[in-house]
Order: structure tokens, then sequence, then C-alpha cells
């Protein structure tokens, strides 16, 4: 008896600090279910967690990718190639993803682009309009950073 005591309270305690743990900022279930795991909690102890936390609504998979797709883009000037890559390896579904990209106005992420693209060229020192290797340079940037290929190239003409 005193083991299903011992088991309860710890589910318990898992509980608080796993909603202390979501409260901080949205969490994806990936993330959560591996917090869980790392906490020791195994099969219906760790699905119930996950219920309760749902049915809390300490895990929300669509709030999560919203604000996600919203501080990748405003922080760290993502593209969108770049956040929906990273929202799918956090196993985040297609619908999820359709609405955190419908949280980035195209009028934002083409004034952002243009941005991006001037501060580049005004660090790359060799960079002249007709140069196709200071061209190129700029254009893998805004590439890793996830921008479009034809978005890029057309920025880039725009900046020439």
């Amino acid at each position: 008896m005193d083991n299903k005591r011992q088991k309860h309270t710890s589910k318990a305690v898992a509980l608080t600090q796993i909603q202390r743990y979501c409260a901080f900022q949205d969490r994806c279930h990936q993330e959560v279910r591996a917090k869980l795991l790392s906490m020791g909690l195994r099969g219906p102890e760790l699905e119930d967690i996950m219920a309760s936390l749902i049915t809390d609504r300490f895990l929300d998979e669509e709030r999560f990718a919203r604000s996600f797709a919203r501080g990748k883009f405003n922080v760290k000037q993502w593209g969108r190639v770049r956040i929906v890559a990273e929202l799918k390896f956090r196993n985040i579904s297609a619908y999820c993803i359709e609405q955190a990209l419908a949280e980035i106005s195209p009028e934002a992420y083409a004034a952002q682009l243009a941005g991006l693209l001037q501060k580049k060229a005004a660090q790359t020192p060799d960079f002249q309009a007709h140069d196709f290797q200071a061209r190129q340079k700029i254009a893998a940037f805004a590439l890793r950073k996830g921008y479009e290929s034809d978005l890029v190239w057309e920025a880039i003409e725009q900046l020439t």
C-alpha cells in the first residue's frame, strides 16, 4: 500500500513540475513527453499526465506552433522554409503548421527579407550590384535563414 501511495505522490509531484515547465513557455508534445520520460514516468502514468496537461490547456500544439513561428520570424528572422522544417522536426501536424504560417503577413515577410539582404550587402565589403559571387554569397545567407529561393533572388534583383 505504501508503494501505491509513493507512486501517486511521484505522479502528483511530476504533474506539478511539468505544469510549471509548460507555464514558463509554450511547449510541444514531444518536448513534454521527453521531459516526463527523463523524470522516470512511463506507460499509463505518462499518458494520464499528458491528457491532464492537454485538458487543462497547459499543452496546445496550435498555440505552440503559432508562438514558435512568430518568435523565430521576429527574433531570429527565420524564413518560412526553416520554420516549417523545425515544426516538422517537432512532429507538429500539417494543420498547425498552416496556422502558424498564417501568423506571418506577406508584407512583413517581404520587408524583413529585403532588410536582411540590405544589411548583409552593407556588411559584405566586396559587394557590387553586378558581381555574381557577391550576390551568390548574400543569397546563400538568406537561404540558410530559410527564405524561399525565388523570393531571395527577386529581392536581390530589387536591391541592385
